[in-house]
């Protein structure tokens, strides 16, 4: 692969990269406006809650999409390396979520 080749390379996936972010970060404000906003206005609703959490979740979801779409370029680009590396902060996320949902026992 040329040097020019993977400058395109890395700036195609900066530019992915950007839109799943952006994506992910006005998906969520989205959710936490609305739902702030009728959870003042209605006295008693579940549906005002439903989106709050929603939001927080894919705020959360956010940086772990980003890894997942990193993985799937590299192995597009075939820069094993990188596909490696990323594939392992992937797995490491993941087993820290399953960690926690695991071990989060209420006493």
């Amino acid at each position: 692969m040329t040097q020019g080749e993977r400058r395109a390379g890395a700036e195609r996936l900066e530019r992915i990269i950007g839109r799943v972010l952006r994506a992910g970060v006005t998906t969520s404000s989205v959710c936490l406006a609305v739902g702030l906003l009728w959870a003042m206005a209605a006295e008693t609703s579940s549906m005002p809650r439903l989106l709050m959490q929603t939001g927080i979740i894919v705020l959360l979801a956010t940086p772990v999409a980003r890894v997942v779409v990193s993985v799937a370029e590299y192995v597009v680009e075939r820069d094993w390396p990188f596909a490696t590396l990323t594939a392992i902060v992937l797995l490491e996320l993941l087993a820290s979520a399953v960690a926690a949902l695991l071990f989060n026992r209420r006493l």
